[in-house]
């Protein structure tokens, strides 16, 4: 008889391991998957033409919050966990209900996930979310660029909208984002990469996507989300570790996993981090992995408008993910805002609307930051009102995109810049030289 399995995601690894796995196992019957962390996602259906003839209906996405009772209900032998940036303790509190209901857990591993490519793979990837992933990645492309090679970005998924439509997306130039309607989260991703010529593919069948690449790409560079890890087998893969936050490259599944596969550790941030903080990390990088090599980099902060900043009261808006399950309690726009003499960061949660007011109820180590959140066009629309709201006299953008182009402001703002710039040697250049692309 088939294995009953539900597979518990966020939209994204979830759908992967589905497709790489599952989809045509005749072993196996996927009655469910379940969501968290991304909004909006569970009550849907993952579609019948990307599920294969095994599921003429598609397959139920429903809460997480309901899963002893679906294992229960659906008589489930395995439940696989598969969404990332979570801690070890909490990955192990979710076995244990699916044990005391009576299935098995699962989690799966690089033999069974990862994808192999025609051509060179390079990955970056983290130990948690908003480590610096983008500017590194951005680092890397400028670095494949100047060698001469045609450089194809694959980004981690971010499908929040009609998954049928969004099976394969490739993007060259703005139109594109308009074309498949994007997010903030997806623009902020995607936006860098276009800027430098690059053709950049997502979506959510990683197979097609791979077999579409390799056909215009010298390289494909993998741009990691949150702290998974990889679709594709890298022949070099490059793990960022945060100083800011020591001892979580221990801490959070699958970022330990990152780690330890490393060849590459990048400790980023070292010039606003404590010392003692930056030798903890690299403490337990040689512990974890002996044979990595380690950079050190800082990401530099460049302000567009540092008078308007200067004196002001202001309202700082951050990077969604990487405050939310990212934990951080402030970024790049929170520094710039202080450096440049800031009178006052002002606390944005009486002026939250909607969606926005239920992260902050949600997510309660935040207070002076805003975060850019904006997985469909009513939360950005919610967004927007925040800002609206807010009686501040500058608005500090410190995400990665400028959210001037898709949403209105009616104050004076300005934006922020950072790009990973390694100290000493060998620095990524050097080692990337090494492969003989």
């Amino acid at each position: 008889m088939k294995k009953r399995v539900i597979i518990m995601g966020a939209a994204g690894r979830d759908f992967h391991n589905f497709n790489t796995y599952f989809r045509d196992n005749d072993d196996y019957e996927v009655v469910a998957f379940t969501a968290t962390q991304i909004p909006d996602i569970e009550g849907r259906k993952y579609p019948a033409v990307l599920a294969g003839e095994n599921y003429p209906d598609g397959i139920p996405i429903l809460p997480e919050d309901n899963l002893f009772e679906l294992i229960k209900e659906h008589k489930i032998d395995e439940v696989v966990f598969a969404y990332s940036d979570v801690m070890h303790e909490y990955v192990m509190s979710r076995g244990s209900q699916v044990i005391a209901a009576g299935a098995d857990f699962r989690l799966m591993g690089s033999k069974t996930t990862m994808l192999e490519a025609k051509v060179p793979v390079i990955a970056v990837c983290a130990v948690r979310t908003g480590v610096g992933k983008s500017q590194t990645t951005r680092r890397v492309s400028d670095i494949l660029n100047k060698m001469g090679k045609k450089v194809v970005v694959i980004r981690h998924p971010m499908p929040y909208g009609d998954l049928a439509k969004q099976a394969v997306q490739r993007y060259e130039d703005y139109d594109d984002m308009d074309k498949h309607d994007c997010t903030i989260e997806e623009r902020e991703e995607y936006e860098p990469h276009i800027d430098r010529g690059n053709i950049l593919y997502a979506g959510v069948d990683y197979g097609r996507i791979l077999k579409e690449a390799e056909k215009e790409a010298d390289v494909i560079l993998w741009d990691g989300g949150n702290n998974d890890m990889p679709f594709y087998k890298p022949d070099l893969m490059i793990t960022l570790v945060d100083p800011h936050r020591p001892g979580h490259e221990l801490r959070y599944f699958p970022g330990e996993t990152n780690l330890r596969m490393a060849d590459v550790c990048v400790i980023n941030k070292v010039s606003t981090a404590y010392p003692e903080n930056v030798e903890k990390v690299r403490e337990n990088i040689r512990r974890a992995n002996p044979e990595a090599r380690i950079v050190e980099a800082a990401s530099p902060i460049f302000v567009d408008k540092p008078e308007i900043i200067s004196g002001k009261k202001v309202l700082v808006i951050e990077d969604g993910p990487t405050l939310t399950h990212g934990e951080m309690k402030y970024g790049a726009g929170a520094i710039a805002a202080r450096k440049f003499g800031a009178a006052e960061l002002i606390d944005p949660r009486s002026y939250a609307v909607g969606s926005i007011k239920d992260t902050f109820a949600k997510y309660t180590h935040l207070s002076d930051i805003l975060p850019a959140m904006g997985y469909g066009r009513k939360q950005m629309k919610e967004l927007e009102q925040t800002i609206k709201n807010a009686e501040c006299d500058t608005v500090v953008i410190g995400t990665p995109i400028d959210l001037r182009r898709i949403i209105k402001f009616d104050k004076p703002a300005t934006r922020v810049r950072y790009e990973l710039q390694e100290i000493g040697k060998p620095d990524l250049e050097d080692i990337i030289g090494e492969l003989n692309l």
